[in-house]
């Protein structure tokens, strides 16, 4: 996955929102959204291309514990040791897992994992973790947080920050800047705007090149990853992911997935009530 929005608690009424897209091979074998038979109350992706016997995942909702996880790549020159465990099994730690958020990531082991960007929620607090930061690990607070494939946060503090904010001295990607603004809108416009939401991921716009981020990419390659949702012919974005959770309770998953040149390929949704802690 390569791009995540949060609004938490941005909203009187919402606890969460997340707008997600994922990159990826579009020959990298995965399943969409759906119940996990195997884990029960388990809502999320399935990757089925990395190494191991155990499925891992991007993004996923464990509703009886009230757990919410991300996860994206850090992009950069010699992150792809083969060696390494996946980062999508590092989700399934703290999703399957009973540790604070806090507490969980004291307990990783940076060095075993590629590059990552660890966004995880026990719905009372939103954690970030990356091993590519001195920044982290990070209680996030109220406002908005943007990731991408960087080692670097997005943030605004309210719905109508014009101004997003990064945890060092470095400018935004243009993709999360931009993102977070559009994700403030929709939050303030309508937060239940399910539409609204898919909308603000399925921006095709490319950055100017004086703003791209210099990732070890060629540079036509880094113009057509610096867009939003990516149509591309073997790496692009997979799906996106809409995730409400209201302060009753309430929650709503949707996503949409896509083939080659951004092609829809359907979309599933599901619903329920958490036990939200205070």
């Amino acid at each position: 996955m390569c791009l995540v929005l949060t609004a938490w608690r941005a909203h009187p009424e919402y606890r969460l929102i997340v707008a997600a897209n994922r990159d990826e091979f579009y020959t990298r074998p995965t399943d969409s959204m759906r119940w996990w038979p195997e884990v029960d109350g388990l809502l999320a992706g399935r990757d089925l291309g990395a190494a191991g016997a155990v499925p891992g995942t991007w993004l996923g909702l464990m509703g009886a514990a009230h757990r919410f996880a991300a996860v994206t790549n850090v992009r950069g020159p010699g992150e792809d040791r083969t060696e390494t465990r996946s980062r999508g099994a590092l989700l399934m730690d703290f999703l399957r897992g009973e540790l604070a958020p806090k507490k969980f990531l004291t307990t990783i082991g940076p060095d075993r994992y590629n590059g990552y960007n660890l966004i995880v929620s026990d719905l009372q607090t939103l954690w970030w973790h990356s091993n590519r930061s001195a920044h982290t690990p990070l209680e996030l607070p109220p406002g908005l947080h943007g990731l991408s494939n960087g080692a670097l946060l997005g943030s605004a503090n309210t719905l109508r920050d014009t101004v997003i904010r990064t945890d060092t001295d470095a400018p935004a990607w243009p993709k999360v800047r931009e993102g977070l603004r559009a994700l403030g809108a929709a939050v303030a416009h309508d937060p239940s705007d399910v539409d609204g939401y898919f909308t603000v991921l399925a921006d095709r716009t490319i950055a100017p090149d004086d703003e791209l981020p210099s990732t070890g990419l060629p540079l036509a390659r880094e113009r057509i990853v610096s867009a939003r949702f990516i149509p591309s012919t073997d790496h692009g974005t997979r799906c996106s992911t809409v995730l409400l959770v209201r302060e009753d309770g309430e929650f709503t998953v949707a996503e949409r997935s896509f083939a080659i040149h951004g092609r829809p390929l359907g979309e599933v949704s599901f619903s329920g009530r958490l036990a939200l802690p205070d």
